[in-house]
């Protein structure tokens, strides 16, 4: 690279061919047949599989992380070389080398900066921040923008979009790595892509839902991580390791092959704390519907996995204090079940939970603000549902002491209720009270319309059983005998007779 630069004479290419190469008249410029470029790619690929094949937990492994930042200023040499003599798809393929080396990386410095801004600082004072150095959102938005109008495969496009997302979401920019994703329409066709790409995309998606989770957006949070949870195969799909049962029914080519198909321990996902988000996730969603669907037998499950959970802790013959995270979420969820947020809020938000999941979020105690918030929230409306039926009416400031809330956040999650027809009540203004109506059926209404409903099956199986017994048209012969039964007496009053005297005659 030095002799490039030094020497800008020197051509170097791929598409040189050997009758035109020039390596000795000085007088016309050099002319070399080669590609720096599949250079730089196999000396990256080569540190990757160095990452790979290191033990992660010795101290060769963060000697060798040391290296990556000169395999990083080997590549912006090469960038700065190509963007002056390279062809287009030269300077995507370089463009992509260094977005991979840049997505999954956290900038403190701009997080910093950031922090340090005024509250309702404008937008205009924050693209003067970010001009000040060229951060990390910088460098993407720009490789990824030229990435977007000037390469012509689909697969450097691909891997680009999901940069940029998990970029985004890595710093908490949820709308626009969001929107980015709605407008790839990457969940149409990623089914296509090869391996690498989908680990990529799964991921990014994960990224995406753990976004989602830290800005209070429960519900995306959980339809983002629900297909990796819901799987059992998280570690496998993230590219962070196989299971045993897999290795059993792969022979010694295919394991090579998915092993080298790990991403390098340094951009690993904690799986922990992705179950942890998810399952929380699930409780404030899950909770709240049970309890308002408590009696409908045909009532859905939005997680399977949370189910699963809350059936293993009811299974228990002897029930301790929690000490793995599941265990947590399982005794925080019978928590919240009766209302009590306060018992919730210390089985999720302590010690334990903190040094295992919170404290590895950039802002943990903002994060931890929103789930004591969300907690609130919900146990207010698992405690309507549950005990909605036991008053006739009660006051908004009993309920806003009892739940620590404000009482236009009282209000206003009330109001929605009422509106969305999940609460049968209604507002008394005046009074600052709760007025039930008392429609909804009781525990034993309930439960005749479930014997009801049972019963009915039943007498429809049963028909279903007669008419396969006799036969493929045992209903059409059924019904052809209630017509002879129906015309029979008509025959003998007066037809069968009338053809009997005619045949006489």
């Amino acid at each position: 690279m030095d002799i490039l630069f030094a020497n800008p004479n020197i051509f170097v290419g791929e598409n040189i061919l050997e009758e035109s190469e020039n390596l000795h008249n000085v007088d016309q410029p050099l002319r070399v047949r080669g590609c720096i470029l599949t250079l730089v790619e196999r000396m990256d690929e080569e540190f990757t599989k160095i990452m790979q094949n290191t033990d992660p937990h010795s101290q060769e492994y963060v000697e060798h992380l040391k290296d990556e930042a000169q395999v990083c200023a080997i590549i912006d040499r090469v960038q700065r070389y190509l963007e002056e003599k390279g062809t287009t798809e030269e300077i995507c393929r370089i463009y992509l080398r260094r977005i991979l080396h840049t997505y999954y990386k956290f900038d403190y410095k701009a997080h910093q900066r950031q922090l340090t801004l005024p509250e309702g600082s404008s937008k205009s004072d924050l693209d003067q921040v970010e001009n000040e150095g060229e951060d990390s959102a910088v460098l993407m938005e720009r490789l990824c923008k030229y990435i977007y109008a000037k390469d012509r495969t689909d697969r450097i496009r691909t891997c680009a979009i999901l940069c940029h997302i998990y970029h985004h979401a890595l710093h908490s920019r949820w709308y626009q790595a969001r929107d980015l994703m709605l407008m790839s329409h990457l969940q149409d066709n990623i089914q296509h892509a090869d391996p690498p790409v989908q680990i990529l995309y799964n991921r990014t998606m994960v990224q995406l839902g753990i976004c989602a989770f830290r800005q209070g957006l429960t519900k995306d949070a959980h339809n983002a991580l629900l297909d990796i949870q819901s799987s059992g195969r998280a570690k496998e799909l993230l590219g962070q390791g196989l299971l045993l049962r897999s290795l059993q029914e792969r022979n010694q080519e295919q394991e090579k092959v998915e092993r080298r198909r790990q991403v390098p321990f340094h951009l690993h996902i904690n799986l922990e704390l992705l179950e942890c988000v998810y399952l929380v996730s699930a409780m404030l969603l899950e909770i709240p519907y049970m309890a308002a669907h408590e009696s409908d037998a045909r009532r859905r499950m939005i997680s399977k996995q949370f189910h699963h959970q809350l059936r293993v802790g009811e299974r228990q013959p002897l029930l301790g204090p929690p000490e793995s995270m599941r265990e947590h979420v399982v005794a925080a969820s019978k928590a919240m079940k009766m209302g009590d947020w306060k018992t919730c809020h210390s089985f999720i938000i302590n010690e334990k939970m903190n040094g295992k999941v919170w404290d590895l979020f950039p802002e943990a105690d903002k994060v931890r603000t929103m789930l004591v918030r969300k907690i609130q929230e919900e146990s207010l409306r698992t405690y309507l549902f549950t005990y909605s039926s036991v008053y006739d009416s009660i006051s908004m400031e009993t309920l806003s002491d009892m739940f620590e809330l404000d009482l236009p956040t009282v209000h206003s999650i009330i109001s929605k209720m009422i509106i969305n027809e999940e609460l049968m009540a209604s507002l008394d203004q005046p009074t600052q009270t709760v007025v039930m109506h008392r429609t909804e059926p009781t525990a034993q209404q309930n439960l005749a319309l479930q014997l009801a409903e049972k019963l009915g099956s039943l007498v429809e199986n049963n028909e279903r059983v007669f008419d396969h017994k006799q036969g493929t048209y045992g209903g059409y012969f059924r019904d052809q005998k209630d017509g002879y039964r129906k015309n029979e007496g008509y025959m003998r009053r007066g037809g069968y007779r009338q053809q009997q005297s005619q045949t006489a005659y």
